[in-house]
C-alpha cells in the first residue's frame, strides 16, 4: 500500500472537501482519502493509479497535480505558486475596487443620476458593461468554480458568490432596460455591491492565504536544514556534489560550521554537533569515532569525516518532514465531523435565500428589498471560516510541537493527548537517562570479577540493550577478552543464557535463575542492598551455580523530576511502569515523587495495565522506548515514544519525543490543549457568525429596528471571517512550553 500526495486547485470552501474527498474515495484501489482545505492537499493511500486519481479530481471540477518530492525545491516552488497566486488576488481585488469604490462614494454623496432619461440609461448602461468586464477580469473563477459546481450536482462557496453577484447585476440591468416595468421604489442599481463584493472577497481570499503561508514554517524550517551540497571524498579527492548525487557508503568530510548532509556513522576525527533544530535539546552532543549523526545537524568545533548510511528519503530528517506533513494533513473526529456539516451547508443557504426572498416580496416589500435581503444571505454565508477551523490549527499546532523535538503522528493524537487522566511511565531511558553504567561487581569465591565480567560481556556481546551495552563497554575499558558463544536464547522478560567455553552461562534476573533452579541466597543481600539505591542487579550463574551479581546504575535524568511535578500539578495521576525489581523501582520512583508504582512486569503485562486503566475509565498514554514497550503504546489512548528521533521504533507511537525528556510528553500535552482550544474557538467563531450573520442578513432586525444589512458589508464580514479564523491560529505560534534551557 502506497501513499500519494496531490496539490488540489479550485478549492474554494469546506463543501469543496467532501466533493474532493468523495471524488477520491470512489476510484478504484483507494483506500482512504483525505482532503486539507488549509493547504489545498490530499492524501491518498491505497494501490490507485495516479494518472486515474487526478481524472477523478478533473472530473469533479477541479484540478490536481502530483507532489512527487518533499524537498526544498518543491517547496520553493510552491511558495512561488503562492505568491504568485496572492499578488493575482490582490490586483483583482485593487481593479475591481477602482470601479465599485468610485460609484459607492458617489451614491452616498447623491449625485449619481436616477434613470430617468435615454441618456441616464445610457451611463447606466456602459456602468453595467464596465462592471462585467470586472466580473470576467476579477471574478471569473467564480463563475466557472460555480458552473462546475452544477453540472458535478454540487454547491460550494463559488455558487453563493456567482449567484449573488450575478443575481444583484442581471436585476440591475433589467432595471436599467426595462425601467419602466419596474415601480419607482424598485429602480435600484446595484452594479457598486457588484464590484466592491468582488474586491472585497478578493482581498480576504489573498490576506487570508498569506497568514495561511505562516502556518506552514515547521516545515519549511525542517527542509531548509537540509543542504544543497556536500563535500565527499573519492579516489582520494575531495570534490563538491550535488546532494542527490550522494550515494550509500560514500566518504563525507564536513567542516566546522556546517549542516551534516546525510545520515550516517563518524569514521574518523571528532566533533560536538548542534542538534537543536531537530530535538529541541540546546546542548550540543559530542560525537566520536562510531557515532551516529543526522541529516541537518550543525557541526560546531572540529572537522571529521564520516560514511554515508541513510540518503535521500530514508534520513531521519526526510521521515521527520513526512511524518509532520501526514500529522498536518490528517483530522481528528471533530474535524471530520466539520466536513460533513460543511457539505450540507450551501445547498441550505440556498433554500434559506430562496425563502427570504419569497417572504419579503409576499408581504409587501416589493422586489428590491426581497433581492437585497436574498443576495446578502448568499454573500455572507459562505462556509469558508467554517470549513478553516480545524485544519488550519492542526497545522500550526503539529509544526509548532515538530520545532520543539515533539512528531505527532496525526491530528487524532493531538486532540487526544489534552485529555489523558493517567500518565504510566517506564522506567529505563524514559525517567533514567537510559546510559547505564556497571558500579558493582560482587563475585563468589570460585571465580573472580574479571572473569564474571568477560562472561557477561561475552553473552550480551550481540545485544542492543543500554544494559548489556554498559557491560560490555565496562570490559572493554578493562581490556578483557570478549569469547565467542553458542546455543544462544534470550528469555523475554528474564534475561539469556548461551554456551560459552562448553560451560551453560546464565545472565539475568532472579525469575531466570529460578527457572534453572539457581540457588543465590549468597547474593540476595547484596542484591537487595544495591536495589535500595535505585540500582539493578544482574545474576551471573555458570553451569547451575550462582557466580556473581552485577550491578548497573541508570542515573535519573535531570529534568524528570521537575516534569513529573508539572504532570501532577496539571492533575495527571503518574504512575510507573516497569520491569525491574520492585526495590529498585520504589527507589526511582521515591526520587522522582511518584506514589504508583507496579513493578516485576513482563512486555506483555504492561499492555494488561494499560487496559486495566482504561477499564477503570481513565484516558491513559504510555511513555516508553517505542521497542520493548511496543504492546502498551499501541494499547494506550496515546503513546509517546523516547527517543532521538532516528529509530524507526518511533512509528509504533502517536507521539515521538525527540529531545528524550520528559518534558516532552509536559509540553504535547500543553499543545494539544492549546490546540483544541484554538479550534473550538475557530469553530465557535464561524457558527456564530452563520449563525448571526444569516438570519441578520435575511432581515430579521428590519421589523424591529429597521436595520437591513447590505451586501457589500456582507462580504466584507465573509472575507473578514476567514481571516479572523487563521489569525487566531497563528496564535499557536506564539505558545510558551516549559523545559527549555
Amino acid at each position: 500500500m502506497s501513499e500519494i500526495r496531490l496539490s488540489i486547485t479550485g478549492m474554494s470552501c469546506a463543501g469543496c472537501v467532501s466533493s474532493v474527498e468523495d471524488a477520491l474515495n470512489n476510484v478504484d484501489g483507494v483506500d482512504e482519502a483525505s482532503v486539507n482545505f488549509a493547504d489545498h492537499t490530499a492524501s491518498v493511500t491505497g494501490s490507485a493509479i495516479v494518472e486515474v486519481l487526478i481524472k477523478a479530481v478533473v472530473d469533479a471540477g477541479y484540478g490536481a497535480t502530483e507532489l512527487v518530492s518533499s524537498g526544498a525545491d518543491e517547496v520553493a516552488e510552491k511558495q512561488q505558486q503562492d505568491f504568485l497566486h496572492y499578488q493575482q488576488l490582490i490586483k483583482k481585488s485593487w481593479v475591481a475596487a477602482l470601479v465599485g469604490i468610485p460609484l459607492f462614494v458617489a451614491s452616498l454623496l447623491g449625485i449619481l443620476p436616477a434613470i430617468e432619461s435615454t441618456i441616464d440609461q445610457i451611463f447606466w448602461l456602459a456602468v453595467g458593461i464596465v462592471t462585467l468586464i470586472i466580473m470576467y477580469y476579477s471574478g471569473a473563477h467564480f463563475y466557472i468554480g460555480a458552473v462546475k459546481s452544477f453540472f458535478n450536482h454540487n454547491a460550494n462557496m463559488d455558487t453563493l458568490i456567482a449567484l449573488g453577484t450575478g443575481v444583484a447585476w442581471l436585476f440591475s440591468m433589467l432595471v436599467v432596460v426595462f425601467v419602466d416595468y419596474f415601480p419607482k421604489e424598485s429602480q435600484h442599481v446595484y452594479f457598486e455591491a457588484t464590484a466592491i463584493i468582488i474586491s472585497l472577497i478578493n482581498l480576504g481570499s489573498a490576506l487570508e492565504s498569506k497568514a495561511r503561508g505562516k502556518t506552514s514554517q515547521a516545515i519549511k524550517r525542517l527542509i531548509g536544514l537540509q543542504p544543497k551540497t556536500a563535500l565527499v571524498i573519492r579516489n582520494g579527492q575531495e570534490l563538491s556534489i550535488p546532494i542527490e548525487q550522494v550515494g550509500l557508503s560514500e566518504t563525507i568530510k564536513v567542516h566546522p560550521g556546517e549542516r551534516i548532509p546525510v545520515d550516517g556513522k563518524l569514521i574518523d576525527g571528532s566533533s560536538s554537533v548542534d542538534e537543536s533544530m531537530l530535538t529541541g535539546e540546546p546542548m550540543p552532543v559530542q560525537k566520536t569515532k562510531g557515532d551516529e549523526v543526522t541529516t541537518g545537524t550543525i557541526n560546531k568545533t572540529g572537522s571529521f569525516l564520516f560514511v554515508s548510511t541513510r540518503i535521500g528519503k530514508d534520513t531521519a530528517l526526510a521521515h521527520i518532514i513526512e511524518m509532520v506533513r501526514r500529522a498536518q494533513a490528517s483530522k481528528p473526529a471533530i474535524g471530520r465531523l466539520v466536513d460533513k456539516v460543511s457539505a450540507v451547508f450551501v445547498p441550505i443557504v440556498l433554500i434559506v435565500a430562496v425563502i427570504t426572498f419569497l417572504i419579503w416580496f409576499n408581504i409587501g416589500y416589493g422586489i428590491t428589498f426581497a433581492l437585497i435581503a436574498s443576495v446578502t444571505v448568499l454573500i455572507i454565508a459562505c462556509p469558508c471560516a467554517l470549513g478553516l477551523a480545524t485544519p488550519i490549527s492542526i497545522m500550526v499546532g503539529v509544526g509548532k510541537a515538530a520545532e520543539h523535538g515533539i512528531l505527532i503522528r496525526n491530528g487524532e493524537a493531538l486532540q487526544q493527548a489534552g485529555k489523558l487522566d493517567v500518565v504510566v511511565l517506564d522506567k529505563t531511558g524514559t525517567i533514567t537517562q537510559g546510559k547505564p553504567s556497571v558500579t558493582n561487581i560482587l563475585s563468589l569465591s570460585h571465580v573472580s570479577d574479571q572473569e564474571c565480567l568477560s562472561l557477561a560481556a561475552s553473552i550480551e556481546s550481540s545485544s542492543e540493550h543500554p544494559l548489556a551495552q554498559a557491560i560490555i563497554e565496562e570490559a572493554n575499558s578493562n581490556n578483557l577478552v570478549i569469547k565467542s558463544y553458542e546455543d544462544f536464547d534470550s528469555i523475554t522478560g528474564k534475561g539469556v543464557k548461551a554456551k560459552i567455553d562448553k560451560q551453560l552461562v546464565l545472565f539475568g534476573n532472579d525469575r531466570l535463575m529460578r527457572q534453572y533452579s539457581v540457588d543465590i541466597s549468597e547474593l540476595k543481600e547484596e542484591s537487595k542492598i544495591r536495589s535500595q539505591e535505585a540500582k539493578t542487579p544482574i545474576y551471573l550463574a555458570i553451569d547451575g551455580k550462582a557466580a556473581a551479581v552485577i550491578t548497573i546504575a541508570d542515573p535519573i535524568k535531570e529534568d524528570s523530576v521537575e516534569a513529573v511535578k508539572q504532570m501532577q500539578k496539571s492533575g495527571l495521576r503518574v504512575v510507573l511502569l516497569t520491569g525491574d525489581n520492585s526495590v529498585t523501582a520504589k527507589a526511582v520512583a521515591k526520587s522522582v515523587n511518584i506514589i504508583d508504582i507496579v513493578a516485576d512486569v513482563m512486555p506483555d503485562e504492561k499492555a494488561e495495565k494499560i487496559k486495566q486503566l482504561q477499564s477503570d475509565g481513565y484516558k491513559v498514554g504510555m511513555v516508553g522506548d517505542g521497542i520493548n514497550d511496543a504492546p502498551a503504546l499501541a494499547g494506550a489512548d496515546v503513546g509517546f515514544a523516547i527517543g532521538t528521533g532516528t529509530d524507526v521504533a518511533i512509528e509504533s507511537a502517536d507521539i515521538a519525543l525527540m529531545r528524550g525528556s520528559l518534558y516532552g510528553v509536559v509540553n504535547a500535552i500543553h499543545i494539544s490543549k492549546s490546540t483544541t482550544k484554538n479550534i473550538k474557538q475557530n469553530l465557535f467563531g464561524a457558527f456564530v457568525y452563520n449563525t448571526l450573520g444569516i438570519p441578520v442578513a435575511a432581515g430579521i432586525l428590519f421589523p424591529l429596528f429597521g436595520i437591513l444589512l447590505n451586501p457589500m458589508f456582507a462580504g466584507a464580514a465573509m472575507a473578514l471571517s476567514s481571516l479572523t479564523v487563521v489569525s487566531n491560529a497563528n496564535r499557536l505560534r506564539n505558545i510558551r512550553l516549559g523545559g527549555e534551557k
